[in-house]
């Protein structure tokens, strides 16, 4: 069975890399994305709008984006907390070189990428925010750890921030979400999809 979802550690699709450009947060950003990757020709929709209802946290620390592909999500949140260093993981090796390229190419040295099974070679902790588009091919056992081990990076007072479809299981992973924080809320929905966030008190 050929071995090639964008979840995959290291993807066998033959590699077409391409280049854009894409406005976040008032910024233009030159991206390189690649076959094998999320969403490979253009910044989804779903990352777009955690991107642009993501506030930035008031308390200090750094911030992690969780399941980063090729960079969006994190190089937009970095480029508005010059000050604070951006954790960037994914399980998928070409993701992961895709990510370190377009901060190169957008001039963003406040990250740090590195490969991660879910969180579970993220060693610093006390994170301000967790963001994620979590994979939801991977399966919800995968996504539900993903929102555990989150809970568990997070400083007190930090907040895990959540971008998923409701007919990709936006209710399931709100009531996962609400058992682990004690609480949780729907902050933005839009075209079907839906952000959650909670916050570790």
């Amino acid at each position: 069975m050929t071995n090639h979802h964008y979840f995959s550690q290291t993807p066998e699709s033959e590699s077409n890399p391409k280049y854009w450009d894409y406005t976040l947060k008032g910024r233009t950003f030159r991206f390189k994305s690649d076959s094998g990757v999320f969403s490979k020709n253009e910044v989804d929709f779903g990352s777009r709008l955690l991107i642009d209802t993501f506030d930035v946290p008031s308390i200090e620390g750094p911030i992690l984006d969780a399941g980063c592909g090729y960079g969006p999500i994190g190089l937009a949140v970095a480029s508005i907390t010059p000050d604070r260093t951006i954790h960037m993981i994914d399980v998928n090796e070409r993701a992961l070189s895709l990510a370190e390229e377009n901060a190169a190419l957008n001039h963003i040295e406040n990250v740090k990428i590195y490969e991660s099974d879910r969180l579970q070679q993220v060693e610093e902790t006390g994170f301000a925010a967790v963001l994620t588009n979590p994979p939801i091919r991977a399966g919800k056992n995968i996504i539900f750890d993903i929102f555990t081990q989150s809970y568990e990076k997070l400083a007190t007072g930090g907040s895990l921030w959540v971008v998923i479809q409701k007919k990709q299981g936006a209710p399931s992973a709100f009531k996962k979400i609400e058992s682990l924080f004690g609480q949780a809320e729907w902050v933005d929905r839009s075209k079907g999809y839906h952000i959650i966030k909670a916050e570790k008190y």
